[in-house]
């Protein structure tokens, strides 16, 4: 059965009930936490599925792009989603660099920091 939220307007909790599509818009919504009827739906979130080169093309974005120079981090985190929309193993020498870019440190020392032969 679907799951709808809705968010009181009385007390402001949110909540989620379930009901089936013939009860939606027929059974009458109570706040579980105040009992009162002054409740609305809130939306669900959409998603759009795109391709591949859709996904791949949105991380190479230009204005994603001038911010990978200046931060390590913006870098380790794009790369890390790119590595992800691939959908292959990039290997523990590759999430070790990326973890490295996240936590701020620059390229020029993760590669000073590699052992010779390693690039």
């Amino acid at each position: 059965m679907p799951r709808y939220t809705y968010h009181c307007e009385a007390c402001r909790v949110r909540f989620t009930v379930q009901m089936s599509y013939s009860e939606y818009g027929q059974r009458e919504i109570s706040c579980p936490r105040c009992g009162s009827k002054r409740v609305r739906r809130v939306p669900s979130r959409i998603r759009v599925l795109r391709s591949e080169g859709e996904y791949l093309e949105a991380l190479a974005d230009p204005g994603r792009l001038a911010a990978i120079d200046e931060d390590p981090r913006a870098l380790g985190k794009m790369m890390r989603e790119m590595s992800s929309a691939l959908g292959e193993d990039p290997g523990p020498e590759f999430k070790e660099v990326v973890d490295r870019l996240e936590k701020g440190q620059s390229p020029e020392e993760i590669e000073a920091s590699l052992p010779s032969g390693e690039e």
